[in-house]
C-alpha cells in the first residue's frame, strides 16, 4: 500500500511540474513565425488573410481564386507583413 502511494505522489509530482512549464507565461514559447527581415513574411492564407506567418509556414496559393471584398487587414491595400521584433506581423501601409 505504501509503495501504491509513492507512485501516485511521484506521478502527480510530474503532472505538476509538467502543467507548470506548458501553461507558466514567463517561459517563452518558440515560435515558428520568426523572422530577420520583411521578406520573410507572408499572408497567412490565400484569401483575406488576419495575420501573417513565416515564409517557412506560407500556403501553396497558385490556382486559388479571391472575392474583390476588403474585409481583413490585409486586403486592398491597408497593411502589409513585416517583421517586428524578430516576429511576423500586419504592418500598416505608410
Amino acid at each position: 500500500m505504501k509503495k501504491r502511494g509513492l507512485i501516485c505522489l511521484a506521478i502527480l509530482l510530474i503532472l505538476i511540474i509538467g502543467f507548470y512549464f506548458l501553461f507558466n507565461p514567463f517561459f517563452e514559447k518558440e515560435s515558428n513565425e520568426s523572422c530577420v527581415e520583411d521578406k520573410d513574411c507572408v499572408p497567412s492564407s490565400c484569401c483575406h488573410a488576419e495575420k501573417c506567418v513565416s515564409i517557412n509556414n506560407s500556403k501553396n496559393c497558385s490556382g486559388i481564386y479571391c472575392t474583390q471584398e476588403c474585409s481583413s487587414p490585409l486586403d486592398c491595400g491597408a497593411g502589409k507583413c513585416g517583421c517586428v521584433k524578430e516576429k511576423c506581423e500586419v504592418v500598416k501601409n505608410e
